[in-house]
């Protein structure tokens, strides 16, 4: 009779515990795919009004991950409630609230220090979502900022996953603050024995004619005849006279092409102009094999 009982006693506590396994795995499901669906709408919604109104995409990435963990966190909060194990876990845990909330603020300091930092990029905006930024020596676009990370995609397609306290604390160069347009330095060394002024204006043409190229003259300056490229002389090498010029292009792209570009063509002008660019020379002796013959 008592064990019949207790057998009773057995399929109706597993009987509960597995409505309960369900109920929970129902739930965790249900907060899942609500909080894609949200995920989606509110992305569509931003799409449709930024047609119409300026939107921000990097508070809007920020504000979208924020939601989709408030819902993470509601629904995993309900389902842990519903575990009677984890109900009285909770109120033991509660008991030692001040021991408990010192080991979890060392535990989760970097944690809450990176989420601190993306909503504190999200509010000051020292960059945003699509802007080209350079950090440390990382140069790439800002494809996604997170609550705990900033995505960059560099110039090739790799992606470049930085903590948000890290960037937050580090030094950036923001390309798309204000002003796009960027001045590249174009360097030569040519020999001691090479004309000065020739090589500066063919480094000069070569610029100026370059369909990236960006002419920042004033028109005052341009009535006074100032040259739209500046080269000047910036030092002597062992074997170089070291020339640079200050050209300018719209963004950092155009920039890169221009530079790129500039170093062939003032290369080949300088070949057919004679202008050498010195580079070190090696001699080689080699030993007498008959000497070693004779020791």
């Amino acid at each position: 009779m008592l064990d019949l009982i207790n057998f009773t006693e057995i399929k109706i506590i597993l009987a509960n515990s597995l409505n309960r396994i369900l109920l929970v795995a129902v739930i965790l499901f249900i907060t899942i795919v609500f909080a894609r669906i949200i995920k989606k709408l509110l992305t569509r919604s931003f799409e449709r009004s930024s047609k119409y109104i300026k939107a921000d995409p990097t508070k809007f990435t920020v504000f979208k991950h924020i939601i989709s963990a408030l819902i993470y966190i509601i629904g995993i909060g309900i389902a842990i409630y519903l575990i009677p194990t984890l109900r009285g876990l909770s109120i033991s845990l509660f008991a030692g609230a001040g021991v408990l909330a010192i080991v979890i603020g060392f535990a989760s300091q970097k944690a809450v220090s990176n989420i601190i930092s993306g909503i504190f990029i999200a509010l000051f905006q020292p960059f945003r979502v699509g802007d080209i930024i350079k950090f440390s020596d990382n140069v790439g676009y800002v494809e996604d900022i997170t609550l705990r990370h900033t995505v960059l995609r560099n110039f090739e397609n790799k992606r470049i996953i930085v903590p948000n306290s890290t960037i937050s604390d580090a030094t950036i160069e923001n390309y798309n603050i204000k002003d796009e347009k960027v001045c590249r330095f174009v360097d030569f060394g040519i020999s001691y024995d090479s004309d000065i002024d020739k090589a500066m204006r063919i480094i000069q043409k070569e610029a100026e004619k370059h369909p990236e190229f960006l002419d920042t003259r004033t028109e005052a300056e341009k009535k006074e005849r100032k040259p739209a490229v500046t080269v000047r002389v910036i030092g002597f090498g062992d074997s170089s006279v070291n020339l640079r010029a200050w050209v300018w292009a719209k963004d950092p792209l155009a920039a890169f092409r221009l530079g790129t570009d500039l170093n062939k063509s003032i290369k080949e002008r300088f070949d057919k102009s004679g202008i050498e660019i010195p580079f070190p020379y090696r001699t080689v002796v080699f030993k007498d094999k008959k000497r070693k013959r004779k020791r």
